[in-house]
């Protein structure tokens, strides 16, 4: 057995390269290995705890938790990381060719996920966006629940998650839905046929939005007539709302079918694609009908 041992000592004690003085062997990546997975188990349940215990108690939202705990545990992270490599017997100064060679590599191969990272710590720190804001970037649509270090968590209406890289909230357009407070206004086309009362359509309107308890009085709702189309007259509805920012399609469809039913109460047409067909004045000639 102690023979055993100690030939896996001394394989474990090949020199597998050099840096300088210090030679890195079996035994120093494994004791690195070990160390690290360590670091970063250590470090993920301090950040649990933090969110859960310190933050929580605290008068910050959740999302400010957040972003603050993930910092701090980048912070250990990269302390951790240098005193690992001083336990091993890395010298840091060897280091310096090695760190020239990441950094070219980084530059070319890596550079996505370089951008990636920088565009996560650019997020925690400017917030944008939040846990719980209601965004838009993209095609995709959804609550965020999670910020990481190289990608954000969105889950949709649908319930599907969908994992959405951090440089894209920092090269695109997003809609953030709730980034200032929870009050957004819909916006509801409306189009009824040429010859109705306008002015009837637009109390009608009026009436259907403050008929729902998800429109809000303050701000009032508003109704404007935007333009005379090709087949009718086109209306805008304009509503806000506290309480379905996440499901603005529950508020539209219910004053959708609002609006159906008091236009055909009171006699409203809404149109449908017309087209007039003039025919010039001239013979048409008829085709003999096929034996």
């Amino acid at each position: 057995m102690e023979k055993l041992l100690l030939q896996i000592k001394e394989f474990l004690e090949i020199p597998i390269v050099s840096l300088g003085p210090t030679r890195i062997t079996l035994w120093t990546l494994l004791y690195f290995g070990i160390l690290f997975v360590l670091l970063v188990v250590v470090t993920g349940r301090i950040q649990r705890w933090l969110l859960r215990k310190w933050s929580a108690k605290t008068q910050l939202e959740i999302g400010t938790r957040q972003a603050t705990v993930s910092i701090i545990r980048y912070f250990i992270i990269s302390f951790g990381l240098l005193v690992i490599l001083q336990t091993v017997g890395i010298d840091l100064t060897t280091l310096n060719v090695l760190a020239g060679a990441i950094g070219i590599g980084v530059g070319f191969g890596l550079q996505n996920i370089a951008n990636n990272f920088i565009s996560g710590i650019i997020i925690l720190f400017e917030r944008p966006i939040k846990i719980g804001d209601r965004i838009e970037v993209g095609d995709v649509e959804g609550d965020v629940v999670r910020i990481g270090a190289r990608s954000t968590t969105v889950v949709t209406n649908d319930n599907i998650t969908v994992i959405v890289p951090n440089a894209q909230f920092i090269s695109e357009n997003v809609i953030n839905w709730s980034h200032n407070d929870e009050k957004v206004r819909f916006r509801i086309p409306v189009s009824v046929a040429y010859g109705s009362d306008a002015r009837l359509v637009e109390r009608l309107l009026i009436e259907v939005a403050t008929k729902n308890p998800d429109v809000l009085e303050d701000p009032v709702p508003g109704v404007r007539l935007m333009e005379f189309g090709d087949n009718g007259l086109q209306f805008e509805l304009r509503a806000w709302t506290n309480t379905y920012t996440h499901r603005k399609g529950i508020l539209i469809s219910a004053l959708n079918f609002a609006i159906y039913e008091i236009f055909t109460q009171n006699k409203i047409e809404i149109p449908f694609p017309q087209r007039d067909l003039h025919v010039r004045s001239g013979s048409l000639t008829s085709l003999p009908p096929k034996e």
